[in-house]
């Protein structure tokens, strides 16, 4: 298997760590205005304590055991939570939420329709995608909309991806990348390493490979469909589009644009 990956993502591509950090890190500050939240979140609480123990975890478990149980424990989180603990947002991915006095207050009703994909602060129940840009874990989180559903990655020993949605630890047979979308409230796409004997595969540098092969999650069905492209299929940088319950597979961002499937197919409900 080729064990790298690509970054695409511009954003975060400027801000990898300098240094070595056990956790994000929330803004200094003499009163911590996420200090009521956090009292009243078990689950946030849990997760700090976590960290504040990740020496010595990490000893007992290993570095996989330590990370396994921290993703586990992210999985529990509400984008509140997120945001509290000081993690970057959809806002500023590279900093934690400067507007807590908003952001801390329930979220108003929202209308039901599949538009709804990003919430960006400061917004009431706060932004529904959260990025860790200080630590050596990487972590990633996305909500649907709604918030009923939560995909949450973590760098693994030799950066190896792990992936939770819903807290189900999702595994690939070959290494997963950490850019990831929800399709509507029941579809998490992801992509992982294209098999080896691809015609088109290898390492073209950064990190990156050159083909990858699709990743859906199914979280009604809570099954995982894994689409690998075929010899003469260049995926590079796959899309997958859900339109009239059939999915459009696209080699590229331009073929998607163009609307230019490679593949159109019906997954199993």
């Amino acid at each position: 298997m080729w064990p790298w990956h690509r970054r695409r993502d511009r954003a975060t591509a400027e801000t990898e760590p300098d240094a070595v950090r056990s956790r994000p890190q929330a803004q200094a500050q003499e009163v911590d205005p996420w200090q009521d939240w956090l009292s009243r979140s078990p689950e946030a609480l849990a997760v700090r304590q976590w960290w504040a123990d990740a020496a010595e975890q990490s000893v007992q478990l290993g570095e996989d055991g330590y990370r396994e149980r921290l993703g586990e424990l992210l999985s529990r989180l509400s984008p509140r939570d997120f945001a509290a603990l000081g993690f970057g947002c959809t806002r500023r991915i590279d900093r934690s939420c400067r507007e807590p006095q908003t952001c801390s207050q329930d979220p108003a009703p929202q209308p039901a329709t599949d538009g709804r994909t990003r919430r960006e602060g400061p917004v009431a129940g706060a932004c529904n995608g959260f990025w860790d840009c200080s630590s050596r874990y990487g972590i990633r989180a996305a909500f649907t909309a709604d918030d009923r559903h939560l995909a949450v990655t973590v760098h693994g020993s030799w950066s190896q991806v792990m992936l939770w949605v819903d807290g189900i630890r999702v595994e690939t047979p070959n290494p997963l990348e950490e850019i990831g979308y929800w399709v509507g409230d029941r579809f998490y796409v992801t992509e992982t390493a294209a098999p080896d004997d691809h015609p088109l595969q290898g390492h073209v540098g950064m990190g990156a490979i050159a083909i990858l092969s699709v990743v859906i999650r199914d979280v009604t069905t809570a099954t995982t469909h894994i689409m690998d492209p075929e010899p003469h299929e260049d995926w590079s940088c796959p899309v997958a589009v859900l339109r009239d319950g059939r999915w459009r597979l696209y080699p590229t961002l331009e073929a998607r644009d163009t609307d230019r499937p490679d593949r159109t197919l019906t997954l199993p409900s």
